[in-house]
């Protein structure tokens, strides 16, 4: 693969548009003639897409996860998923350091039950735009020590009664993600605390036969939007999604941006020739766009430490919904949902309460992209500031998802291939061939392919924070 030639990321990418000659739009006696009436509507239109492109697609990558859960055999409220996961999934910058349990919820029954065993859970619900919903688990308010969590869904003004944990939905559709931390690398007995999660009705009168649980870990599955994401049927799935769903009065004036271009809940959704080709248009550089604020981040907060090339992975950290402190970070949002699913504020504290700890690695320590037809080196000092276990996993920059190679692995974990360390610093090996040495500390790559990593920090500690401990940066072989 050619090298790729970026600006520093601390450079402006373009220069300022030449401003519009005198006779860009044209006005007779105050009105627009044809040609600036069209052009006028077309760029108005245009942006209208742009815009509501880039901040729909979370909702759109979330109908991606139900349908393509829904594919392998899962149904919500009737069957619920096992997932220790590999490269055979595509998944949005998924890890296979804990087994996984998907699990659809449809709460247009009524209220909802989650109850919990205690035990090493981590439990994210999130509503069909992928806003968060409830923390469970041990990031939530029973700290592990299991309980009862009731979703309520949207509009729901019955009775509440004491006893459980309340979180109130912003949609029928919940997408419930379980992790069960394999302690000690036990995945057997994470993968069977998983199937004593009990979910049911509150209503002792709704018809309830309890939900089977279906081990799909050796299924081919892909729960990316990567088939919509850069054509007309970005905008198709999204209108089948908000039509099915009761509006979220936090989205009341996107919605009106989406009307203005003929996608509105309980109406058709038939664009003519002109509208076609704009969205169309939309959805490809919308999708371009969002690609260079993920991989080409130019806001200097991106950056953890000023002599490393790390990342933040996510750009925010006050809370689960990528607001600062008067304002919602539109570019933090989108970087994080171009690459990941699911958001929460456990996810992204910086401070040793933090659950878990993410950096986002795809230069070397010369500033450039990682190539996958190049080895690299990458010296991880030790002990690493993890209460729990850490680990490095390699993502396809196409996919987002785990590297597909021969080799079949993605991700370098201390609780498995990692477990017997020993020194001051350990080097994990990346690259087309394997490098003489420990096989077991190295990741294939694809000559020709991008490539990134997330590091993951389990119960991160102080020093992971404030600069007295860091990785190394990649170093080409």
């Amino acid at each position: 693969m050619a090298e790729a030639k970026v600006r520093s990321s601390r450079e402006p990418i373009i220069e300022a548009p030449p401003v519009a000659p005198d006779d860009y739009y044209r006005f007779e006696g105050g009105y627009p003639d044809a040609a600036t009436m069209h052009r006028a509507y077309g760029e108005a239109d245009m942006i209208r897409a742009l815009n509501a492109y880039r901040f729909f697609y979370p909702t759109v990558s979330g109908a991606a996860i139900v349908r393509g859960n829904e594919t392998v055999g899962i149904v919500p409220n009737k069957v619920f998923g096992i997932l220790d996961t590999t490269p055979l999934q595509l998944v949005f910058t998924a890890n296979s350091d804990t087994p996984y349990g998907p699990l659809l919820l449809d709460l247009s029954i009524g209220p909802m039950v989650v109850e919990l065993p205690p035990g090493p859970l981590i439990v994210c619900s999130m509503d069909i735009n992928q806003r968060w919903v409830a923390d469970m688990g041990v990031p939530g308010p029973d700290a592990g020590n299991g309980g009862k969590h009731l979703l309520l869904p949207p509009g729901y003004e019955g009775g509440v009664p004491g006893g459980y944990f309340v979180h109130r939905a912003s949609s029928n559709r919940q997408i419930v993600g379980v992790r069960a931390l394999p302690v000690n690398g036990d995945v057997k007995g994470a993968k069977a605390l998983l199937s004593t999660i009990k979910v049911y009705p509150l209503s002792k009168i709704v018809p309830w036969t309890m939900p089977t649980w279906l081990d799909i870990s050796d299924e081919a599955q892909d729960t990316t939007c990567l088939q919509w994401e850069d054509n007309f049927q970005f905008w198709e799935v999204l209108h089948a999604t908000i039509d099915a769903e009761p509006a979220y009065s936090g989205y009341h004036n996107e919605y009106g941006e989406l009307a203005a271009l003929g996608i509105e809940k309980g109406k058709p959704f038939k664009p003519d020739a002109r509208m076609r080709r704009i969205l169309e248009e939309a959805a490809r550089s919308g999708c371009a766009q969002m690609r260079v604020q993920s991989f080409a981040d130019r806001r200097p907060d991106a950056i953890v430490w000023p002599d490393r090339k790390w990342q933040w992975a996510s750009l925010r950290f006050e809370d689960g919904d990528f607001n600062a402190k008067n304002h919602l970070d539109p570019e933090a949002r989108e970087k994080w949902f171009f690459q990941a699913i699911g958001a929460s504020p456990a996810m992204f504290r910086r401070d040793p309460m933090a659950g878990s700890l993410y950096w986002l690695g795809l230069r070397d320590g010369n500033d450039r992209y990682l190539d996958g037809g190049k080895s690299y080196r990458l010296r991880v000092p030790l002990p690493v500031p993890g209460k729990l276990f850490w680990s490095v996993t390699v993502y396809d920059a196409l996919t987002r998802s785990q590297i597909q190679t021969k080799q079949n692995k993605a991700a370098l974990r201390s609780l498995f291939e990692l477990k017997n360390l020993s020194g001051d610093a350990v080097d994990l090996h990346f690259g087309p061939t394997v490098p003489a040495g420990k096989p077991e500390q190295f990741i294939e790559t694809i000559p020709g392919c991008g490539w990134f990593v997330y590091f993951r920090i389990y119960g991160p500690q102080k020093p992971a924070f404030d600069g007295s401990w860091r990785p190394g940066d990649f170093e080409e072989m």
